[in-house]
């Protein structure tokens, strides 16, 4: 229990120094960057108490890689940017914004990580003798969505340098599957934690919550509704949805 604790005032110490940054910059898009870093907090401190299991430290280095990889694109993409359209509003129309920005940003933010993080903190804290044909399974999933993740961000990234753009969106490629591949991807990573917990974990099942959070968040909330939004009255966008599923990828012959 008291790695549980060390782990959540890990993250919320961290959190916190993200915060500071965020007030000197007056920038609270500094919030979107250290998302990822803020699950290596989380795995980082409690890896130590994995005992040296391999299992446990391969599920670790999962999250390590997933997490440095999604700050270092967030950062160096937003960076130099402005701060993101939805702080500026919240600026705007919050009273107490600071106040308001630490608790319902940062901190709020923090409790989401700290939940999502289960499958990794149960591996470490609480390993078994791994059932070996599940954790397999795991890994591939977790496989499945990183490649849907990294994939869909690169074919994105290519298609915005592109002088001459063919399409007012990106419609093909993974993107011709699936209208967010990226969140697609982070999903099934996380359901991928979770089959490793169960494999790897005596109270594994308990994890559960992880996936189902992720994904209710980017179909229903901060993801998917979100992005879309801006884009709802565009005739060109609405010929794209009609023909792309928002989240599983359409499989087989268009």
């Amino acid at each position: 229990m008291h790695i549980f604790i060390l782990s959540g005032l890990s993250l919320l110490i961290y959190m916190s120094i993200l915060y500071v940054f965020a007030v000197i910059r007056k920038n609270n898009s500094i919030a979107d960057i250290g998302y990822g870093i803020g699950f290596i907090v989380v795995a980082i401190v409690s890896m130590y108490q994995n005992g040296g299991h391999w299992y446990a430290t391969l599920a670790t280095l999962l999250v390590l890689l997933w997490g440095f990889r999604l700050a270092f694109r967030i950062g160096s993409r937003n960076l130099s940017k402005p701060e993101d359209f939805r702080y500026v509003g919240y600026r705007k129309s919050w009273k107490y914004f600071y106040l308001r920005s630490y608790f319902q940003v940062f901190i709020f933010q923090g409790i989401i990580i700290y939940i999502i993080s289960m499958p990794v903190l149960f591996i470490n804290l609480y390993p078994k003798e791994p059932i070996v044909w599940l954790l397999i399974v795991g890994v591939i999933i977790w496989v499945v969505g990183y490649f849907f993740e990294v994939v869909g961000d690169y074919q994105l990234d290519e298609f915005l340098k592109l002088p001459k753009k063919p399409s007012k969106y990106m419609t093909t490629g993974l993107w011709s599957r699936t209208r967010h591949p990226n969140y697609f991807g982070e999903s099934t990573m996380w359901w991928g934690l979770f089959f490793i917990s169960l494999a790897c974990s005596k109270y594994g099942i308990l994890t559960i919550i992880s996936p189902i959070l992720i994904t209710f968040l980017l179909t229903k909330v901060s993801g998917i509704p979100m992005v879309e939004k801006r884009w709802i009255d565009d005739p060109v966008w609405k010929k794209y949805k009609s023909k792309t599923p928002a989240f599983f990828p359409r499989i087989g012959i268009k």
